[in-house]
Parts: structure tokens; C-alpha cells; sequence
């Protein structure tokens, strides 16, 4: 008898531990059915001009709510459509990605591929973003490059040694949005916009500047006063030009910010034969000039673009020449006239 009033308590807690565990699943998957869906509010046509990216539909996941202000979803719960806005910060545009540099990438390279459920897990805003070496570094595809000498020019600059590992590669290249294009006669003006747009992001923007340094923010028209014709050296000179020295001749743009007491603000350091924009934001007129017009002529044009840059020495040879044989001349018509009286 008392075994079987065990075998009924054994019964019945196997019974309750059955019941608890099918409770337990049932709720599971009422939750998860619940989870908020998104209600994809813009369609993107078949024939746009960002179909042709291999992984534009796949990335269409994360821009129908991050590739406009206001994005919309189905609340599971109380079955209602809500409409919430975008964070500004938050808001990247389909033609400007697919512009960009990294435009073939699908946004889980580089991102947690947690983000393709919604809504995110709030731990994801911790995510740590991977630098330009994290990719670049070591590969033989992009050695031409020479990623590695930039992150030594980096960490020599004067935003490394003030702001340390605050001050990443993403203060200035977003890696959404950043296109580098080679340099010719037909693009420098928008390349110098664009590169000192990329200075000015912080150092015009109170709100961008304060993220590093509670300073406030210096007035740069006030801080250039003293650079003669102000305004086409900033339509004609990148910021990087003066602030920024060449470690290594490898890399195409200076990567060592030097400190202001440091920058170049000698005329002759620009307008001279030994000018530094021929080493760097003019270098390319010479490669295009040899490439189509033979060497001599790329030697003899060197850069006429700057004043003060295009002399050459065979021109100054020639025009001694020619200058003394005027001179000659003259000597000679005068003595012949006064022979003559």
C-alpha cells in the first residue's frame, strides 16, 4: 500500500514537471511571436541605380529604417502601426553610402549581425567599431596604399597624442559615407571642398568639436587673419597643406596633424620651386602632364597653377640667355651709333 501511495506522489510531480515545462514553451513562443515587426515604408523600384550593388538587398533591411527620418512598426502587443523618428545621427542616405568607398560591403561586415533583429538589443550600442587596419592592414590588395605607414603618421599627430584612443579613424572618415577619388585637373576644386569639409566637421561645429574638449570653439576666419587673400586660399588650399607634415613619401596625404605653432604660414614655403604643394595636394598635374605631353613638358610646367612654383630652371637658364643677348644687342646698336656720329 505505501508503495503505491509513492508511486502516485512520483506520478504526479513527473505530471506537474511535464505541465510546468509545456507552460514554460507556451509562453516562450507567445513572446516571440510578439516581438514588434517593421512595416517597410518605401520601396525601393527594381530598375533604381542602387540595385546593381551586390548587396543592396540585403542592406535594404537596415535602410528602410536608417535610409530616411521616420521609420514605422507594428506593435505585436496592441496590434497598432506606430511611426517613430529617426535619429538624425542615425540617418545615412542611400546615395551617399553607395557612393561611398566601402559601397559593396554589406552592413554586417563591419557591424554585429544582432542588428538584423528588431528592435536591438540595447548592449549593441557598446559595439566597438573596427578601424581602418582592423580591414586594411597586412592585405596585399590594398599594400599600394600603405595603411600601416598612415597609422604611424596617426599616432604621431597632435589629435593621438592629445585625445589617445578616443580619437579614431572615424572622427574623420565615416566609413559610410568617405570616398577617395584620384586628384586631376577637372576634379581639385570639389577635392579640396571635400577634404576640408572633413576638417570643418568638428572644427566649425560646436557640437561635434565638444565631444573631445569642453574648449570653446576657436573662430577660424580670426585665426587666419593674417593669410593674405583669405578666401582663395581657402578655395584653393586643402586645411592639410599647412597643418600636416609627410613622414613618408608612400602615403598620398599627410596623416601627422602637427600643432598649430607648427603649421606653415611662410609665403615662400607654398610660392617657391621647392613648394610643398608639389609633394602633395599638386603632385598628380605632373604625373598628368608626363603621361600625356612626354617628361620634358611634365619638368617644364612643373605646376604654373602656383604662383610663384612654376619656375624652372630651364626656363631661368633661357631667359638669361635670351636677357643677355638683348643686353648684347643694345651694347652693340649703341656702340654702331656712336661710331657713326
Amino acid at each position: 500500500m505505501r508503495n503505491f501511495f509513492q508511486s502516485k506522489i512520483i506520478l504526479a510531480v513527473l505530471l506537474f514537471v511535464v505541465f510546468s515545462l509545456g507552460c514554460l514553451i507556451l509562453v516562450t513562443a507567445t513572446n516571440t511571436t510578439k516581438v514588434d515587426t517593421l512595416v517597410k515604408t518605401e520601396q525601393i523600384p527594381a530598375n533604381n541605380t542602387f540595385s546593381k550593388h551586390k548587396n543592396s538587398s540585403e542592406n535594404e533591411k537596415c535602410f528602410q529604417c536608417h535610409g530616411q527620418s521616420k521609420y514605422t512598426y507594428i506593435n505585436e502587443g496592441t496590434k497598432k502601426v506606430i511611426t517613430k523618428k529617426m535619429y538624425v545621427e542615425l540617418i545615412l542616405k542611400r546615395s551617399v553610402f553607395y557612393e561611398s568607398n566601402h559601397r559593396e560591403f554589406k552592413c554586417i561586415d563591419c557591424h554585429s549581425e544582432e542588428y538584423q533583429t528588431f528592435p536591438h538589443a540595447g548592449t549593441l550600442r557598446m559595439e566597438v567599431k573596427p578601424n581602418c587596419l582592423d580591414c586594411h592592414g597586412g592585405d596585399e590588395k590594398y599594400a599600394k596604399f600603405h595603411f600601416e605607414n598612415i597609422e604611424k603618421e596617426f599616432q604621431a599627430s597632435v589629435h593621438s597624442e592629445k585625445h589617445g584612443s578616443d580619437f579614431t579613424c572615424w572622427m574623420c572618415h565615416n566609413a559610410h559615407t568617405y570616398l577617395i577619388t584620384a586628384r586631376t585637373s577637372e576634379n581639385i576644386k570639389q577635392t579640396i571642398a571635400y577634404d576640408n569639409a572633413i576638417c570643418l566637421n568638428c572644427h566649425s561645429d560646436i557640437n561635434e568639436y565638444q565631444l573631445l574638449t569642453n574648449k570653446e570653439i576657436p573662430n577660424l576666419i580670426k585665426k587666419h587673419d593674417w593669410l593674405p587673400n583669405q578666401k582663395l586660399h581657402f578655395q584653393s588650399v586643402r586645411c592639410i597643406e599647412c597643418h600636416t607634415k609627410k613622414i613618408n613619401d608612400s602615403t598620398l596625404v599627410g596623416h601627422k596633424i602637427l600643432p598649430k605653432k607648427q603649421a606653415v604660414k611662410r609665403c615662400e614655403e607654398c610660392h617657391s620651386t621647392n613648394s610643398v604643394l608639389l609633394a602633395s595636394l599638386y603632385r598628380y598635374k605632373i604625373k598628368e602632364i608626363r603621361t600625356t605631353q612626354g617628361f620634358f613638358k611634365g619638368v617644364i610646367a612643373n605646376d604654373s597653377s602656383v604662383i610663384g612654383a612654376n619656375r624652372n630652371f630651364f626656363l631661368n637658364v633661357i631667359s638669361v640667355i635670351i636677357a643677355a643677348f638683348v643686353l648684347i644687342g643694345i651694347f652693340i646698336h649703341t656702340l654702331f651709333r656712336i661710331f657713326k656720329k
